[in-house]
């Protein structure tokens, strides 16, 4: 049987241009993410029975580097790597053990201290681990000089656009939206609000996409403290606690390779994921109010929609449209300014995810709270790859 799981503490810091604070290294981050965390559940680091540490960029034991800074407690510690979908898989991984009985208590910690500029890769002496995707890419459409990630995000949304009418100006409005709400979250890389007009009059990255509606690359870190619910009581953790009532961690299939723009940046590892949490669940999106999605450029946030389960085929244009996607809407899709905007330090995207998704259901989100939020859904997304969707409520004891 398996146990109920809760996350009881999380924390962040300001996501930043990459080297814009001198000195701020990677054990910095990690010490100062997983402070915040502790110092909000309330609890001391010696309660940390196992930790699972995520970061893309780094040598092999870069996580317990990082956290020693906390303690040197001699606790079981995992370093995690899923691409951009690291951060969630470290916590899908603390969920994994609490649920099973194997931990009362676990900290997933992300960092990350990253280049300037577009990413790349690192090591060309062997075979990328995105060739595969590229390669169907370019089988495709083709290679230009644009970065990889804009290509195969911006083929995505070219093709939603040749499939449903969607508009430029449309797809645009994500970005928009995203950009105007990070202004409130004092966490984000960026808190400027643009126009529509300034958005797509922006330099061109790879149609559709502009520049304002990529995300940048980053420092920073996130972390969470996820909890049995023995944990919870015997703590008197109540008050912090926030359920994770379904999760699912899935990767590429056959159906990533079937011909779509769309399957090679993970719509269907999406849409499984997605479905897979609802079930375990018992409730759709119909029961959520607040989103954190994988924006990394605002095409995928445009097919993210429809994967989810938030429209039919070819409505995520009604959806922006109508403005459901929005504060007064159905639902509130990245109050946090989302990656565009709070930035994108991959290791810690899907914690910092996690955080506002927490500090929501909790009423603690001041100028971005989403009135009467009792449930929200998360999806964090790595190409190569890995989805991981979570959905969390308020607990009913």
């Amino acid at each position: 049987m398996t146990q109920r799981s809760f996350v009881v503490g999380v924390g962040m810091t300001k996501f930043e241009k990459p080297g814009s604070r001198p000195g701020w290294d990677y054990p910095d981050i990690g010490r100062e993410a997983a402070t915040n965390a502790l110092t909000d559940a309330g609890i001391p680091y010696q309660d940390v029975e196992h930790a699972f540490l995520a970061y893309c960029y780094g040598d092999s034991t870069s996580g317990q580097r990082a956290l020693y800074e906390v303690g040197l407690s001699g606790i079981p510690m995992v370093n995690v790597n899923n691409n951009c979908a690291t951060g969630s898989s470290a916590l899908y991984l603390a969920n994994q053990y609490v649920r099973a009985g194997l931990a009362e208590c676990v900290l997933a910690l992300g960092f990350e201290k990253m280049e300037r500029g577009s990413l790349r890769e690192h090591w060309s002496d062997r075979v990328a681990p995105t060739g595969r995707h590229t390669d169907a890419m370019a089988a495709r459409r083709g290679l230009t000089q644009a970065p990889l990630a804009a290509q195969l995000f911006g083929n995505a949304g070219r093709e939603y656009m040749e499939r449903y009418g969607v508009s430029r100006e449309t797809i645009a409005k994500i970005a928009e939206k995203n950009h105007r709400h990070s202004v409130h979250n004092p966490y984000a890389q960026f808190r400027k609000e643009y126009s529509l007009a300034e958005i797509l009059a922006s330099p061109t990255v790879h149609d559709p996409l502009t520049k304002l509606q990529c995300c940048p690359t980053s420092d920073g870190g996130a972390a969470a403290v996820v909890a049995s619910e023995s944990f919870v009581e015997s703590h008197g953790l109540w008050g912090r606690a926030v359920e994770i009532v379904g999760q699912a961690l899935t990767t590429d299939t056959g159906s990533t390779f079937d011909g779509s723009d769309a399957g090679l940046v993970g719509y269907h590892m999406t849409r499984s994921a997605a479905q897979a949490v609802y079930e375990q669940a018992g409730v759709g999106p119909e029961g959520v109010q607040v989103i954190e999605l994988h924006d990394c450029f605002s095409t995928n946030e445009l097919i993210t929609y429809e994967a989810l389960g938030l429209c039919p085929a070819g409505g995520a244009g009604d959806l922006i449209a109508e403005g459901a996607v929005d504060y007064g809407g159905t639902w509130v899709v990245n109050p946090s300014g989302g990656l565009i905007s709070k930035g994108h330090p991959l290791g810690a995207t899907g914690l910092a995810q996690c955080a506002e998704l927490c500090w929501q259901l909790r009423g603690e989100a001041e100028a971005r709270q989403v009135a009467g939020a009792t449930a929200a859904l998360q999806h964090n997304l790595g190409i190569g790859g890995a989805a991981v969707v979570t959905m969390y409520r308020t607990p009913a004891r």
